[in-house]
């Protein structure tokens, strides 16, 4: 008996502490003590009263002219946040010329001045001893401040995340700035000093203004910006951004356009471990190594799909740490609190269980949606900048065949299970994968001798359910796999193009997919996701009214996607105000690839005719896209004032006209493209897999530019870069032209006008021979300055046919308008 009872006790005791085990090492989202007292932390501290206080934070002044303030109480040892209610004013003085403008388009003033009467202010800066010093006296009661603060923390909760629904699931999107408690955080568990700091504003002009300061970033959508001014405008339930730049000290040192380092972390290795089932739904475990780029790093902030759920962190030994991630449909930002600060340059790694649906969706027939394409796994918060080395293992449902960037180095069967793994040879951006029932063929670009890439096409068997239920009398049998080697044929073709211009890339094979969307395609290192409807044939695509709104759209999206394998992913961009690259450069390899593969210029022409209308027409909004603002400015030209095509019609035409105008400057009848392509395997040999700017683009221009570009006779593009890229202009020309034979050849009478430009502007203008033969034969560039006209007659020999037409800008060398 005596036995029984010690083997109970000893059964008992092994429970306990078993569950004491388990307990230590599970712990709840959102537990941290110090997150809890951010998280329900309202003005309840002292009270004060100011008089014309004046706070300057950067590009802005805050003028509190008379009220009083409530604090927040203190969260270990940090007082971080105030509300001010009285008479207050803000005035922002903007550091370039292109917000001034960006500001005038959205709220019609060059500077931002506005009164207001609330203001909740959160900070991890010295704010708070500097609103103390000030003091007046005792201020008001604390309680009639909690309203404001009530308020913005209602709006930061309950409006991060847009939810919009559909059969096969719920797609989720982040629409304003997310989890503030998180970002305070990060400075209140450091040792180092915080510099955040965030106003908002009540009671001017408009009702939930931001301005915001953040040494990390802002916002991702600005990626890298510090500073910016924001409304959260409801009747479009998202932000708009009137003011965004980068901060004062980098405009004083001269470095706000290079890649300026304000990341507070980098991730340097992952390893994912992914399971996927029939329905979608996915369930991971990442192992993620990262580096602190700052002193005091507590807090590590991941983009994580919010209906993918974190279950556990723990530390590569298995210890539990706290993490962050408040509900799905609220502010849902993930957040890892570390064991303990660490040290700039050291590092740490974290095991992060997690899963969830509709991050992948199943759209029917094996068509399987990666909804959450840049955050299926823990990616860095700070962008597309930011490279690190992956090994994923993916398990899915046997007779499904997963297809993920890098390079496969396993696969097996097991019941009914099939796992494949995979490797990324370099540093990336970004990963993926696609899934699906497929057929594929196989082929390669590159001469023998030469690195060659294996291109792999992939189209799923049937069609998804949405175009499967179609009428199949209008549209026939849809099988996706007919037009396989459509696809593949283009991508073979633009890969062999794009080499030949622009060098080699670092991968030696890419797998091109389909996607069941059919309203945009998209580019992974070594995997490009193509729009289900480019696999119907023209007829299929008409009968659906697919081509109506552009219809060039079809003949490049391959191409297009094909490209960015270069630009996007061996060259990448740091924020929004380099993206234009990426994007502008794309189409431009398109119309290469139009040039490349047709007997005839008739569709590469027409792309740049197309290019031009979508630049200069206006929109239902009154304005053209190329006036709104310049490609720098990304996303942010999209507004409720210009448009919400505006990013769509200006970025990606204008970005390509700037480096087609480049290509036709630096053309010459001799060499042809050779110093162009000189320059382009140039830049993508100096940036393989890193990302560039776009004063580096430009040093690389400089580096390579023919003397017929040298406008300024100071070896600088800056006439060219201030005029396309940074600036908005447009030339308009009306030009005459005749030709009459003379004994010894031939005499050209030229006379052009040059308009609707300011007195510096200057141009290169190409002036075409258009011969009875078919020929077209460049004659001259001539070079024009400001608003004038220019008119000369040329005696030039016998050409090897009669001269039918003198024209200018016959391959639309340059962007601009004609009479």
């Amino acid at each position: 008996m005596e036995i029984c009872k010690r083997v109970f006790a000893c059964l008992v005791l092994s429970l306990l502490t078993f569950c004491s085990f388990v307990m230590h090492a599970q712990r709840a989202p959102n537990a941290n003590a110090v997150y809890q007292q951010l998280r329900n932390l309202m003005p309840s501290g002292a009270t004060i009263t100011v008089n014309n206080l004046v706070l300057k934070r950067d590009a802005a002044v805050f003028t509190f002219k008379s009220g009083s303030f409530a604090f927040y109480g203190e969260v270990n040892g940090k007082v971080t946040g105030a509300v001010f209610r009285g008479d207050g004013n803000v005035h922002i003085t903007p550091p370039t010329q292109q917000e001034r403008n960006n500001l005038a388009l959205v709220m019609h003033t060059q500077e931002f001045d506005e009164g207001f009467d609330e203001a909740v202010l959160r900070f991890t800066d010295g704010t708070a001893n500097e609103l103390k010093k000030a003091s007046a006296g005792a201020g008001q009661d604390a309680g009639s401040f909690l309203k404001p603060a009530q308020d913005m923390q209602s709006l930061f909760r309950h409006h991060s995340i847009q939810t919009y629904g559909s059969e096969n699931g719920t797609y989720y999107e982040k629409i304003f700035y997310g989890n503030v408690d998180l970002r305070l955080l990060e400075d209140v568990l450091s040792p180092a000093p915080g510099e955040f700091f965030m106003a908002e504003l009540h009671g001017g002009k408009h009702a939930q203004l931001f301005f915001v300061i953040d040494p990390h970033g802002v916002d991702s959508e600005i990626e890298p910006d510090e500073v910016a001014l924001m409304v959260w405008d409801p009747a479009i339930n998202g932000t708009i951004y009137p003011l965004s730049f980068r901060l004062a000290s980098e405009y004083a040192n001269g470095t706000p356009s290079g890649d300026v380092q304000n990341e507070a972390y980098k991730i340097l290795d992952e390893k994912l471990d992914v399971s996927i089932d029939k329905g979608g739904a996915l369930s991971s475990v990442a192992t993620v190594e990262v580096r602190a780029d700052q002193d005091g790093l507590a807090v590590v902030p991941f983009d994580l799909y919010p209906t993918l759920r974190v279950s556990e962190v723990t530390t590569d030994k298995g210890d539990a740490l706290d993490f962050v991630q408040e509900e799905k449909d609220q502010d849902p930002d993930f957040g890892v609190v570390l064991a303990a600060p660490l040290k700039k340059g050291d590092t740490t790694t974290v095991r992060i269980t997690y899963g969830g649906k509709n991050a992948v969706m199943n759209k029917g027939n094996s068509n399987y949606f990666p909804v959450a394409r840049e955050d299926w796994y823990p990616s860095s918060s700070q962008g597309l900048g930011d490279y690190a080395n992956y090994e994923m293992k993916f398990h899915v449902p046997k007779g499904l065949q997963l297809i993920a960037t890098g390079t496969k180095v396993n696969e097996g069967n097991d019941g009914k299970e099939t796992t494949t793994e995979w490797k990324t040879e370099t540093p990336l951006p970004v990963v993926g994968f696609t899934l699906g029932d497929f057929q594929s063929k196989e082929a390669t670009v590159g001469a023998a001798g030469q690195v060659q890439i294996t291109i792999d096409a992939y189209a799923n068997r049937q069609p998804p359910d949405f175009l499967s239920n179609l009428d199949g009398d209008a549209l026939g049998t849809l099988q996706p796999g007919a037009m396989l080697p459509n696809e593949l044929s283009q991508a073979q073709a633009a890969a062999q193009v794009y080499t030949n211009f622009y060098g080699q890339i670092p991968f030696t094979h890419i797998a091109l997919t389909g996607q069941p969307d059919c309203s945009f395609g998209q580019s992974w290192p070594m995997l490009v996701y193509l729009p289900v409807c480019g696999f119907l044939d023209v007829t299929q695509r008409h009968n659906l009214e697919l081509d109506l709104s552009d219809p060039q759209y079809w003949r490049v999206v391959t191409p297009h996607e094909v490209a960015h394998q270069w630009w996007g992913q061996t060259v990448g961009f740091r924020g929004y105000r380099d993206q234009w690259m990426s994007e502008g450069f794309a189409d431009a390899s398109a119309a290469l690839f139009l040039l490349s593969t047709r007997p005839k210029p008739d569709d590469y022409l027409d792309f740049w005719k197309s290019e031009r209308k979508l630049l200069t027409d206006k929109n239902e909004f009154g304005f053209r896209p190329i006036d709104v603002g310049p490609v720098t400015m990304g996303t942010r030209l999209m507004s409720p004032k210009a448009g919400w095509n505006i990013y769509g019609d200006l970025v990606y035409p204008k970005g390509a006209f700037i480096l087609h105008m480049i290509q036709m400057m630096m053309w010459n009848p001799r060499e042809g493209d050779a110093q162009f392509k000189a320059m382009m395997q140039d830049f993508v040999t100096t940036y393989k897999l890193r990302a560039a700017t776009t004063e580096d683009f430009k040093a690389m221009v400089e580096k390579h530019m023919s003397p017929a570009m040298n406008l300024d006779g100071n070896g600088s593009m800056d006439w060219f870069f201030n005029e396309y890229v940074y600036g908005t202009d447009l030339p308009a020309y009306h030009f005459e032209g005749d030709a009459t034979q003379t004994a010894d050849g031939n005499a050209v009478h030229i006379k052009l006008d040059q308009s609707g430009v300011s007195d510096t502007f200057k141009a290169l203008v190409p002036v075409y021979l258009e011969l009875a033969n078919g020929q077209v034969l460049r004659m001259m560039q001539m070079r024009m300055s400001g608003n004038g006209s220019y008119e000369h007659t040329f005696n030039l020999p016998k050409l090897p046919a009669p001269i039918k037409k003198v024209s200018i800008n016959y391959y639309y060398d340059l962007l601009c308008t004609e009479e």
